[in-house]
């Protein structure tokens, strides 16, 4: 009788967003769960970090995370326009392509994000500082074993529990254990990123160039397109704006396994000699006034064909590695680990594969279909050969030809699972 009356236990590997989200939905459902994240603590004060547009969706999720609903807005800015225009220099001319005025996203910033959800969990389940390292299944399969190290003692753990969550990136070591030649996939570009906090100088000449230049910053995504090239700019709270340049370039050479690259000062040199020559210099301003800008490889990864295998679910860029085109990757981090969460609660622990099953054949349906459409607008964005139509020109392209660059144009954009319903 006490062992059935045992609370299931889940192992979740990554403390960033996806593992958070996950452990909040699995407590919900009624599991207890450890995390465990080779960072030494939950992120604090502004480092370095990226935007991130939260769709409805997503704010409905996380809005029932927690007990005072209006946090959410609290740390995020209504983006109710997504618009993508074409900037020509030379000609001075800058043409919108397409413009969504019905957009109902909310703008956070990651860093504050992370710790809306993270504040609402016990802090005693996280392993910070500890390195996953393998992991094992039992012969009946009805358990699963973790090896962590600690990285301040080298003292190796052993965790045992139910359900092994794997929420630890696009270079997930546990998805390598299952799938060995999955290879992420380089784009063929990079993007330059960067934060600019004007909280100390909110009337500069330079926010208040920017404000005249784009007069909807503040409520809505601006995308500008040139030839090859594109950038994205919006705004974040605590007087900060977030923007990203994506620049098409041979993959280089990190050290490590990271997708951020170290920048010399002659490289941002170079990038803000190169923003003058492009962009409305009102934007090249604030790229140059930056402080610490850094450059993301971007990758990808063709759609898995299963997320789980016997006591063990992929989620987050662990299940699928994503490009940023179409503001995903949290998103669809965040509708993971609510829908496993609700699978778990429906099944029981005494029916994991069901449980899991499930999950599998309500998202992977989705996130198969947004991975390839966030491929295919990155290439058109960035002028890139696709199969079926011509390199994209923003000077040139028609009406039609723009509809693809909405973000309304994403398959399942508006869907929501019945089972969150």
């Amino acid at each position: 009788m006490r062992e059935r009356m045992r609370k299931p236990k889940a192992i979740i590997v990554g403390g960033s967003i996806a593992g958070i989200s996950c452990a909040k939905a699995l407590i919900l459902a009624g599991w207890d769960v450890v995390v465990i994240e080779k960072t030494r603590g939950p992120p604090t004060g502004n480092p370095t970090g990226a935007g991130i547009a939260l769709h409805p969706l997503s704010q409905k999720i996380v809005k029932s995370w927690l007990h005072q609903p209006d946090l959410l807005h609290n740390i995020t800015l209504p983006l109710t326009i997504d618009q993508n225009r074409a900037v020509d220099r030379e000609k001075n001319i800058c043409r919108v392509l397409a413009r969504d005025e019905n957009f109902n996203y909310l703008q956070a910033h990651w860093t504050d994000l992370h710790s809306l959800i993270y504040n609402t969990l016990p802090p005693e389940i996280f392993f910070w500082g500890h390195l996953y390292l393998t992991f094992c299944i039992s012969h009946d399969k009805s358990t699963v074993n973790v090896k962590a190290k600690n990285l301040k003692t080298d003292e190796v753990i052993d965790i045992a529990g139910d359900l092994l969550v794997a929420a630890d990136g696009s270079r997930s070591s546990v998805r390598q254990t299952f799938l060995p030649d999955s290879k992420l996939r380089y784009t063929g570009y990079c993007a330059w990123r960067g934060v600019f906090d004007f909280s100390e100088n909110e009337n500069s000449e330079t926010i208040q160039g920017v404000r005249k230049a784009y007069p909807t910053l503040g409520n809505g995504v601006h995308m500008d397109l040139a030839s090859g090239t594109y950038t994205v700019l919006d705004e974040l709270m605590y007087k900060r704006l977030n923007w990203i340049w994506f620049i098409s370039q041979p993959e280089p050479q990190p050290k490590g396994d990271s997708a951020t690259m170290k920048v010399s000062s002659d490289m941002i040199k170079k990038m803000h000699q190169e923003a003058e020559k492009i962009w409305v210099p009102e934007f090249a301003r604030v790229i140059k006034e930056t402080k610490e800008p850094f450059l993301n490889l971007i990758y990808d990864c063709d759609p898995l064909t299963q997320l789980y295998w016997d006591n063990v679910v992929l989620i987050g860029d662990a299940a699928h590695p994503i490009t940023p085109h179409c503001a995903r990757s949290t998103n669809m981090a965040i509708a993971d680990a609510a829908v496993l969460g609700k699978c778990l609660e429906r099944w029981g622990p005494e029916n994991l594969h069901s449980a899991l099953e499930e999950h599998q054949s309500v998202r992977l349906p989705v996130t198969t279909k947004q991975v390839l459409h966030s491929r295919r607008v990155g290439q058109i964005k960035l002028g890139l050969p696709t199969p079926d139509r011509e390199p994209f020109d923003p000077n040139t392209a028609s009406p039609e030809d723009c509809e693809i660059l909405k973000q309304r144009s994403l398959p399942f954009f508006d869907d929501v699972p019945s089972i969150l319903e």
